[in-house]
């Protein structure tokens, strides 16, 4: 009894001992926010989206001035010819439209595989900033609550994201 008593002593002592873990937590979201490269990034994705919607607006106004144009025009003609006419006008704003939702659903794909990217590399420059600097842990804080409170001097947001855009830049 006095061996398992003092073997449990010697294990209380020793684990007593030792360092506590350092562990630091960010805000995800402004670290991505704030990443240089995501906003420089978002400013070129803007001007390809708004000449997207440019683009659209002068193809659907064309449509609807051969529309204006078609219902003029469809009072001399035929029944038949005024319907064949029609058909060919409806055709063509269906494929102008299936056209640019593919455009649509590219510019959407591109946006968000460039994002997925960007949040891999702040995940990776993260992850070997807290290898670099000795932490046992960096938790992500965000608003579902993965940390619901953490003493301000163990906030390493600001400090990760000048570091993320100080590296960016030597790229």
């Amino acid at each position: 009894m006095k061996k398992i008593l003092g073997v449990l002593t010697l294990v209380l002592v020793l684990t007593s001992c030792q360092e506590p873990q350092k562990i630091a937590y960010i805000d995800n979201a402004k670290v991505v926010n704030e990443y240089q490269k995501k906003i420089d990034f978002e400013k070129k994705f803007q001007v390809k989206v708004t000449a997207f919607n440019k683009k659209a607006d002068s193809l659907d106004k064309a449509i609807q001035m051969e529309a204006q144009l078609f219902q003029t025009k469809a009072a001399k003609m035929s029944q038949k010819d005024a319907e064949t006419e029609y058909q060919t006008l409806l055709q063509k704003k269906q494929m102008q439209d299936y056209q640019l939702k593919a455009e649509e659903q590219t510019l959407q794909e591109e946006g968000q595989t460039k994002i997925d990217t960007l949040i891999k590399e702040v995940r990776t420059f993260v992850k070997d900033y807290g290898k670099r600097n000795g932490y046992d842990y960096i938790l992500g804080a965000n608003d579902a609550g993965s940390v619901m409170y953490g003493e301000e001097s163990n906030d390493l947001t600001q400090t990760i994201i000048d570091a993320l855009n100080t590296d960016s830049k030597k790229e």
